[in-house]
């Protein structure tokens, strides 16, 4: 196993504030089990999973209460035991209402619902597959794509790549950092176990040069690794935790426009917190049910990474942090430049909550979209190749066909054109409209 510097550099990007001191060297803290959990049927990419409990039902800590439902779904499980209250809409961190259990954990519960443990050495492929999707694993890094599908590629596609995702380059957000920090001997494992499913392909780590304390530690445990493993330093440029760009960065192979997938260049990546979920699985029997968030921002007492039952509501986070400086002007789900403004703490965490900011004041400020002025700073800052000036022209102006001709269909939404952006114009709320125009017509 070495460790090298990236030799490609993808076009784009950006330099926000990226602010990670407030919770990078706070060890990961297990959060006490809250009074209520809104567990919500739509944790993932896909179609939602079919809720099959009622309220009043007691459930075990594991039990699967939401099924499957489709190729692209993952199951849902009881985070808690405890009784059902009620089965019913509840607001998601994406501003959608989405159907939830609300369970009411019983603190004295001792039982839990668990898998045998496998020894993935002996274990068979299927057997392997098998256990990521009744863990109910999906992709922690944000996207939630179910991780047995992508496991699982078809027979004339070949993996010759698997990418663990270790960049995190969202501003304030550091649970990837924290769990790559203390947990690097259960990503060493989860690498093994998906290498042993994938059919022995080339790993390669994605780390930016801003982490020099996580990469000695993958170094340390994976320092007798068997095959072509290596460690890909990045260097700090948003956005290198997206999947194509760090695909070009690690491997210098070009993912082509949509519908294309990472596996038609033969490549797997998977975030690092979504590794250690698939070594517990199998190593453990454990269903994925809690995952590490950061809570963070200039309005939080203390930024903390926590260790958490999904469903989660955000205010039992804040509070577990000693509460808030004054009123947050702003909440968000997320990190700054993808994560999504919510209007209440009353939203849960999913699978896929990497971090909550609270603002206060000080940090935002309200302003006035302008005309475009036709600079190019967001043509210069789209790290894919773009010209979101004239995308959002186009969907301002109801010609969705425009916006589809210039290749709005590619865009990452990362948010760098309306960083750069001096006339703040809302490029990506305008090209997200243009996205579900086209979608709709489709369907």
């Amino acid at each position: 196993m070495k460790t090298t510097k990236s030799k490609f550099k993808f076009s784009g990007g950006v330099h926000p504030p990226y602010n990670k001191e407030l919770a990078r060297e706070k060890p990961i803290e297990c959060l006490p089990m809250p009074s209520e959990l809104v567990i919500s049927m739509s944790q993932h990419l896909g179609a939602p999973a079919k809720c099959i409990v009622k309220p009043l039902e007691r459930v075990v800590k594991g039990q699967l209460i939401g099924e499957k439902n489709g190729l692209i779904s993952v199951c849902v499980r009881a985070s808690a035991s405890g009784t059902v209250k009620a089965v019913e809409k509840r607001l998601g961190p994406s501003g959608m209402m989405v159907d939830a259990v609300i369970l009411q954990p019983d603190p004295e519960a001792m039982d839990e619902e668990t898998f045998p443990p496998l020894d993935w050495k002996s274990a068979s492929r299927e057997e392997l597959l098998k256990r990521v999707e009744d863990a109910g694993i999906c992709g922690m890094g944000g996207a939630g794509f179910p991780t047995s599908v992508k496991l699982n590629p078809p027979a004339n596609k070949r993996c010759e790549y698997l990418i663990l995702n270790g960049a995190e380059c969202e501003p304030y957000l550091t649970a990837d950092y924290r769990v790559m920090l203390e947990r690097a001997d259960r990503i060493r494992i989860g690498v093994e176990i998906m290498r042993k499913i994938l059919g022995g392909c080339a790993v390669r780590i994605a780390v930016e040069a801003n982490k020099p304390e996580a990469i000695a530690a993958l170094e340390k445990a994976f320092a007798d690794i068997d095959g072509n493993v290596e460690i890909v330093v990045l260097p700090v440029l948003y956005p290198q935790g997206s999947e194509k760009h760090q695909i070009y960065a690690t491997v210098g192979r070009i993912v082509p426009e949509p519908p294309a997938l990472p596996i038609d260049v033969g490549c797997v990546v998977e975030n690092v917190g979504t590794v250690v979920a698939i070594a517990d699985a199998v190593e453990k029997g454990k269903a994925l049910l809690e995952r590490v968030t950061t809570v963070s921002g200039d309005d939080v007492v203390e930024p903390k990474n926590i260790l958490a039952p999904t469903g989660t509501k955000y205010s039992d986070l804040v509070d577990f942090c000693g509460g808030l400086k004054e009123s947050a002007a702003k909440v968000i789900s997320g990190g700054t430049m993808m994560g999504f403004a919510v209007p209440s703490l009353d939203i849960a965490t999913t699978k896929t909550t990497s971090g909550i900011l609270l603002l206060s004041k000080r940090s935002v400020f309200q302003y006035i979209s302008g005309a475009c002025i036709n600079c190019g700073r967001c043509v210069r800052a789209c790290p894919m190749r773009l010209n979101p000036a004239d995308i959002s022209k186009a969907v301002e102006s109801d010609d969705v066909v425009c916006a589809e001709k210039s290749h709005v269909m590619t865009c990452i939404e990362c948010g760098a054109c309306a960083y750069v952006c001096p006339a703040r114009r809302p490029i990506v709320q305008l090209c997200r409209r243009a996205k579900a125009s086209i979608r709709a017509r489709g369907r």
